[in-house]
């Protein structure tokens, strides 16, 4: 999970920098997604620590959720990005991005975490 969580805040940096860019630099709120990035690559840098990864990835795992919640306004409002009446466009798509990424992240996560338990009940003595 700490390569993912390396990808995952590497991939939100660069989209939040670049729909900054895009946008004209208008709003600093077009960094959003860079800033939950950072925190994310802040998290996997630690995890690289085996005895912090545990902690490092489950921090990273609530600022994803933390981040897929937020975004979870402007993900509602897609359907105005195709109907072209949507009054921030780049908003609402670089919202769903980070959102989509961000859902696959916890999925990751989840099902990693449901592993390594099943894999530790597999090593218990009985």
């Amino acid at each position: 999970m700490t390569a993912v969580t390396l990808v995952v805040g590497a991939v939100l940096t660069i989209a939040g920098v670049i729909g900054y860019a895009v946008t004209g630099a208008e709003s600093v709120t077009a960094l959003i997604p860079s800033f939950v990035g950072l925190l994310m690559l802040i998290a996997g840098i630690i995890a690289r620590n085996v005895n912090a990864r545990r902690h490092a990835i489950h921090a990273a795992l609530a600022i994803a959720l933390l981040g897929a919640l937020g975004s979870l306004r402007n993900v509602a409002a897609i359907g105005d990005v195709f109907d072209g009446t949507a009054e921030r466009p780049a908003a609402i798509i670089l919202s769903t991005l980070m959102f989509v990424v961000l859902i696959g992240y916890l999925v990751l996560g989840i099902r990693s975490f449901i592993q390594a338990r099943r894999d530790r009940q597999g090593k218990s003595p009985a």
